[in-house]
């Protein structure tokens, strides 16, 4: 990919819209101190997605907006657009919404309140999307196509495993060693969470265990209560087949005494038709003697009288 275009709004200097555009062959930028040639590459290395503010020469990341001047107020965001020609550049299988785009313009946007957006193709995207995106192509925040002053000394006094990794860069095989380092990470994840399955399942068996030991004695105290039951059934059986006789007998002595009450009932009312026989001929016989008694009284009174 070749860098085609860059456009700068609100980022440190440039406070109004800049365009800057690249010609095939070399491009020089020249001016004098405190111009903002240094700010030019560090607005390419942030829209690359450039995360140390230190690196851009700041304390903090919304550093890079315009802060106002003298003459200008201060800008609430800032915004660089990166525009490459693709130049037949094949992209990786998740971009290839953009494979019929001759340009790839990567846009990044910082606020005051500290909120970063990325864009590729206007299309909202994910910092690590345009990490993908330029992955082994020599293009990047760090890659080899941006040397900075002093660089070339620290490439050579710079350790063999930092040496390694710009070859690797070159090579193409930087993408590949990162995708082996996020599946070792996913891998390393999968692991962690069969650990942590295993540890579920343990804690399952554990719970098993009771509950079959539970189990056990609930299905021994069910067979002891269906025995208790029979034997209960069985003793109110025989308790009942043994008091049947006396239940009988019983039954015999009460349906006697009944015949018997009934009997002395019978006598009973008799006596008593023949008390009131009885209170009927006494009173007819007290009236009898009553009659009697007033006619002596009378003879007696006639006797006195004709004397």
């Amino acid at each position: 990919m070749r860098l085609k275009r860059l456009e700068l709004q609100g980022f440190k200097s440039f406070l109004d819209r800049t365009v800057l555009t690249f010609q095939p062959g070399i491009t020089g930028v020249v001016g004098p101190n405190g111009c903002g040639k240094s700010n030019i590459v560090d607005a390419i290395q942030w829209v690359m997605g450039e995360q140390s503010a230190k690196h851009l020469r700041g304390d903090s990341m919304t550093d890079v907006i315009f802060n106002g001047s003298d003459s200008k107020a201060a800008t609430s965001m800032a915004e660089v657009s990166l525009i490459l020609d693709r130049q037949g550049v094949a992209l990786a299988p998740q971009f290839a919404a953009f494979d019929k785009a001759d340009e790839i313009a990567i846009t990044r946007r910082v606020y005051r309140d500290g909120t970063s957006e990325y864009c590729i193709n206007k299309t909202q995207c994910r910092l690590k999307d345009i990490h993908e995106l330029f992955m082994d192509t020599g293009v990047g925040k760090r890659a080899y196509s941006i040397i900075e002053q002093g660089q070339i000394d620290r490439m050579i006094s710079v350790k063999p495993e930092e040496r390694r990794g710009l070859f690797e860069e070159v090579a193409g095989i930087t993408k590949y060693k990162a995708k082996r380092k996020e599946a070792e990470k996913k891998l390393e994840g999968t692991r962690q969470n069969l650990t942590r399955l295993q540890d579920i399942i343990n804690e399952l068996e554990k719970q098993i265990r009771s509950l079959k030991v539970q189990a056990t004695r609930a299905r021994k105290y069910k067979e002891l209560k269906n025995e208790l039951e029979a034997v209960d059934l069985y003793l109110l059986g025989r308790n009942a087949f043994r008091h049947a006789g006396e239940i009988e007998e019983l039954n015999q002595k009460r349906d006697s005494l009944v015949n018997e009450r009934s009997e002395s009932d019978a006598v009973y009312s008799q006596f008593e038709a023949q008390i009131v026989d009885l209170d009927v001929k006494r009173i007819d016989q007290e009236r009898e003697v009553q009659m009697l008694g007033n006619k002596e009284q009378r003879i007696d009174f006639r006797a006195i009288q004709s004397g």
